[in-house]
């Protein structure tokens, strides 16, 4: 008897032939689930990298999420607060604003130096802390880990500049003693900014220049 004569040997090939489809089907459905999870994930990391979001509200190096205290927070600004630990400000206290990169959009590094420059919109108070990404305070030597508007250095026309370096500097100077990514968080409590638009006008908030790196 031939070899396509023998029983069963056809239905045992096309079982095979079925199974490996299967397993083809399987694996297609594996892959897919695979990279939709990756592109959901890359975006939401892209978002929060880049301070973006759906209630995020832009000012040139500056982004606040107006929102995240808010009941009904999308869930880009849910992250936000979820990656930083902190309680945000409500709609009524006050806007955060986050910078992780330069006026020149270049990430800021704890190795390099910078200025940041200029003034702030009109508000009762306000605060600038540089700390590592995720709000944790950076240790240093002087610990000294932020300015209040109640005790800035300001020119004649009312303009602060506060430095960023490792080293000490006369004026207003944060010690940054890391190598790695740092970020700023400038607060302004009770201020009339709008918190609806999309975007503000950058003149409204310091420039981060860098001058130099190590």
């Amino acid at each position: 008897m031939s070899a396509a004569a023998r029983p069963g040997e056809a239905d045992f090939a096309l079982r095979e032939t079925r199974a490996g489809s299967g397993l083809g089907r399987l694996a297609g459905v594996v892959a897919c689930f695979l990279i939709a999870a990756g592109t959901g994930l890359g975006a939401t990391w892209l978002a929060l990298e880049n301070n973006a979001g759906l209630d995020a509200v832009k000012a040139g190096p500056w982004t606040a999420w107006p929102r995240n205290g808010a009941p009904d927070a999308d869930p880009y600004s849910r992250a936000v607060v979820a990656r930083s630990g902190e309680l945000p400000l409500g709609l009524g206290e006050g806007l955060a604003f986050t910078a992780t990169r330069d006026s020149a959009r270049r990430p800021l590094v704890g190795r390099c130096i910078y200025r940041v420059t200029g003034r702030t919109p009109q508000t009762r108070a306000w605060t600038l802390t540089v700390s590592a990404p995720g709000g944790r305070l950076i240790p240093n030597a002087a610990r000294r880990y932020g300015f209040t508007s109640e005790e800035i250095v300001r020119d004649g026309s009312g303009r602060f500049t506060i430095v960023l370096s490792r080293e000490a500097r006369p004026g207003n100077w944060l010690p940054v003693e890391t190598e790695g990514r740092v970020e700023l968080m400038l607060r302004l409590y009770d201020t009339p900014v709008s918190a609806v638009a999309a975007a503000l006008d950058p003149g409204l908030l310091p420039t981060i220049e860098r001058d130099g790196c190590s």
